[in-house]
């Protein structure tokens, strides 16, 4: 019920900014039909050349004539009733299209007009739903690397303060609603990342994304085990839990209090260091290749551990491990070693 109230709220107010962009619009053509109008009039009753009865037309409107375009009864007559029924069509039409141009709603909807042409000509980016602390946490890290990203949120006012101090791509919106996922590129989007402050929200966000893209990349947050469980069953990728994985930190500084995170220390000195999952596929040059047959080490980067399909993990793995197709290769370097990796994987035959 909840979520039903709150698609028809979104879904009232999509029609609303429609409208509001549309009547400037509306207003310009019924002034367009107005000129039209007087141009026939003046031209079937005055018998005037089709230029000289638009300019009457346009004159007599706006009451800044040069002459009178009355030279007859019948012209007279249509002049009278043209300017009574124009003239107060014509301030009401200036003084919308005045108020279109200085109202903060219309700049607004213009703004979000703009957003969302940004955003349909994105590819392959990442959506993040929730701008909270650790929402925020992820768009930094990500503007950090320049990857393309999409932030939506039900808060108007902290999307319009994103807007104006870091111009990253926002939505004001639900993210349950599978709408505002799909003006948000679901898609064309890579990754998906869901950190609402409700289990249950992130349950609905993880289901509604797995319907619209099945190939889509999600990782979700969770309070607790049971949720965990149900995001999995949903179709997260991969569940995080804050609180788990933090305490699991905690204990191990508690037994190693002289030992920093490797990743962390490296990250805060160099943050172009990137640890990604690296698929070998069918056409990756290394298949068949023992790992010290290859140039990876050459490249700059380093192989943590090999994930076999079946299953298998080699941690640390040997030089003499051959590669197969399917195999998942944990990478860490810098971005730019990693980025070759990825695009022999990509560019070979």
């Amino acid at each position: 019920m909840k979520f039903t109230r709150l698609n028809q709220y979104f879904d009232m107010r999509s029609r609303d900014d429609l409208k509001g962009m549309q009547r400037p619009l509306i207003v310009f053509g019924l002034l367009s039909l107005l000129i039209l109008a007087g141009t026939i009039g003046f031209r079937l009753i005055g018998h005037a050349g089709w230029v000289e009865s638009l300019y009457l037309a346009v004159v007599t409107l706006t009451t800044l004539g040069s002459r009178d375009p009355a030279s007859d009864s019948a012209t007279m007559i249509f002049t009278i009733i043209y300017m009574m029924f124009g003239l107060g069509l014509f301030s009401y039409s200036i003084t919308t299209l005045g108020k279109s141009l200085i109202d903060a709603r219309y700049r607004i909807l213009w703004r979000r007009r703009q957003m969302l042409n940004r955003i349909r000509a994105l590819k392959d980016h990442y959506i993040v739903c929730g701008q909270g602390r650790m929402g925020t946490t992820i768009c930094e890290y990500l503007a950090r690397r320049k990857k393309p990203f999409v932030v939506i949120d039900r808060n108007e006012e902290q999307i319009k303060e994103l807007i104006q101090e870091y111009d990253w791509l926002c939505l004001a919106g639900d993210a349950t609603d599978d709408n505002v996922l799909r003006e948000a590129g679901i898609e064309r989007a890579q990754s998906l990342a869901s950190t609402l402050g409700s289990d249950a929200d992130n349950v609905y966000v993880v289901l509604s994304a797995r319907m619209l893209n099945n190939n889509l990349q999600i990782v979700a947050r969770a309070s607790d085990d049971k949720a965990i469980e149900k995001m999995e069953r949903a179709g997260a990728t991969r569940v995080i839990s804050p609180f788990s994985s933090g305490a699991t930190k905690m204990a191990r500084f508690m037994l190693n209090p002289l030992v920093d995170n490797f990743v962390e220390v490296a990250d805060e000195h160099d943050s172009d260091l990137e640890l990604v999952d690296f698929q070998v596929t069918e056409k990756c040059p290394y298949i068949g290749k023992k790992l010290s047959e290859t140039d990876m080490r050459d490249l700059g980067v380093i192989i943590l551990g090999i994930r076999r399909e079946n299953g298998e993990r080699l941690i640390p793995p040997p030089g003499s491990a051959v590669l197969l197709e399917g195999d998942s290769l944990f990478v860490f370097g810098h971005a730019a070693s990693v980025g070759q990796i990825f695009n022999l994987g990509e560019n070979s035959t």
